[in-house]
């Protein structure tokens, strides 16, 4: 019959080693200091605390109205003269011309719809824009309106400067209702710019319903896809100013030009 020895096999002792000097901890106030300096960094819930194994009630009723602003972010409507001001519109020539889409449900159920100008719109750009600029500017009402009526003024404003500055020709920019993406292909054919620039609204998160993108793409044309496109993302007051997004987006459009070229065969740091 086998038998166990439940005593101990080995009884090994290990040499002590002095201990490694731990650095000072940080007193209250630095620690203070560095929660908020983390916090300041981004807008994620970070050090909320919590009521037992969850949210404090406050984080809670926070994390429903950023949840409910979401959500009206993608469901609101664009309208030019009044979000923008009967002003401003008819100062920049702004005008409204739809996708395919027929209605904010089928442009959500259907994002291939909203890549693609309709007929109207068509006739309406070819009227109004002048072809061959070197850039021209397109607003999408994209995942987010409430991006688009708090971003787009002031960026719209400094790109039109800096073009100038250029010596650029500026297209008269127009907006795009149930606007995807890929609509910068039909207006890449039906207008000829150099450089092609969409500010459109991203989709929303609990961090902030605000956040707007820039795609930019050298003479778009039909089949071409996100490699022929560079992106500014995050455009937003705790993201990408709308400053720095202009002059980020116009030395991006300088080296298109240059290189003739857009999408992964160019890069912002690249010379």
């Amino acid at each position: 019959m086998r038998t166990f020895d439940n005593s101990p096999h080995f009884n090994c002792t290990m040499s002590e080693s002095p201990l490694t000097p731990q650095p000072p901890r940080p007193t209250d106030l630095e620690a203070a200091d560095l929660i908020q300096q983390a916090l300041a960094r981004t807008p994620a819930r970070l050090l909320t605390g919590r009521s037992g194994p969850g949210y404090r009630t406050s984080t809670w009723l926070q994390l429903l109205a950023d949840h409910a602003a979401a959500r009206d972010a993608v469901y609101a409507e664009l309208d030019l003269e009044r979000d923008f001001g009967p002003e401003f519109v008819q100062h920049h020539g702004l005008f409204f011309v739809q996708s395919m889409a027929q209605s904010k449900t089928e442009f959500l159920m259907r994002p291939d719809l909203g890549r693609k100008l309709c007929a109207a719109a068509s006739d309406a750009i070819g009227r109004q824009c002048s072809p061959g600029c070197n850039l021209q500017v397109i607003v999408g009402d994209g995942l987010s309106a409430t991006a688009v009526v708090r971003q787009v003024p002031s960026l719209l404003v400094r790109l039109k400067a800096l073009a100038a500055d250029n010596g650029w020709s500026f297209g008269t920019p127009f907006a795009v209702r149930f606007c995807r993406v890929g609509i910068l292909n039909d207006v890449g054919e039906l207008l000829g710019p150099a450089v092609a620039i969409l500010l459109i609204g991203e989709r929303p998160g609990l961090a902030t319903d605000e956040s707007l993108s820039a795609y930019l793409a050298y003479q778009p044309r039909p089949g071409h896809t996100d490699a022929h496109r560079n992106l500014i993302s995050n455009i937003h007051a705790r993201g990408v100013s709308t400053q720095d997004a202009a002059d980020r987006i116009i030395a991006l459009a300088a080296k298109m030009m240059t290189h003739r070229n857009s999408g992964v065969a160019i890069k912002e740091g690249d010379p």
